[in-house]
């Protein structure tokens, strides 16, 4: 399988993104995009970089198909990867609201919401 067939099955089978949506994260337009998907034109390191950072992907994967798709994150750098899509969304989000109310919190506020998070386990298990 060459690269431009990855990049393809990436998007389709990965990620279950239209050209449309894919192009547009990695900043090139979509007839681009379908050029590369069939090998019409050469995919450039820009291409590959962008969408190895966007999408956690192998470079080595991506060009020799070697390994897997996907970098493991670790359990902090998932966290980071959530909060930023969080805290980049609309400002009226219910996520982004949430955060930031959370971050408002203080020590005594965090306690008695621990409190109520062991409540609601123990109740949970009843």
């Amino acid at each position: 399988m060459e690269t431009f067939e990855r990049i393809r099955l990436l998007r389709k089978k990965y990620l279950n993104m239209t050209q449309e949506e894919f192009s547009s994260n990695i900043n090139i337009s979509r007839a681009n995009l379908g050029s590369i998907e069939v090998g019409r034109i050469r995919i450039t390191d820009r291409v590959i970089s962008d969408i190895c950072i966007k999408y956690n992907v192998s470079e080595e994967w991506l060009r020799t198909g070697e390994g897997e798709p996907f970098i493991k994150l670790t359990r902090d750098e998932e966290l980071m990867e959530w909060a930023g899509k969080v805290l980049s969304a609309d400002s009226k989000s219910f996520q982004k609201r949430f955060v930031s109310m959370l971050s408002r919190l203080n020590e005594s506020e965090w306690q008695v919401l621990e409190k109520m998070a062991i409540e609601l386990t123990e109740n949970k298990k009843d």
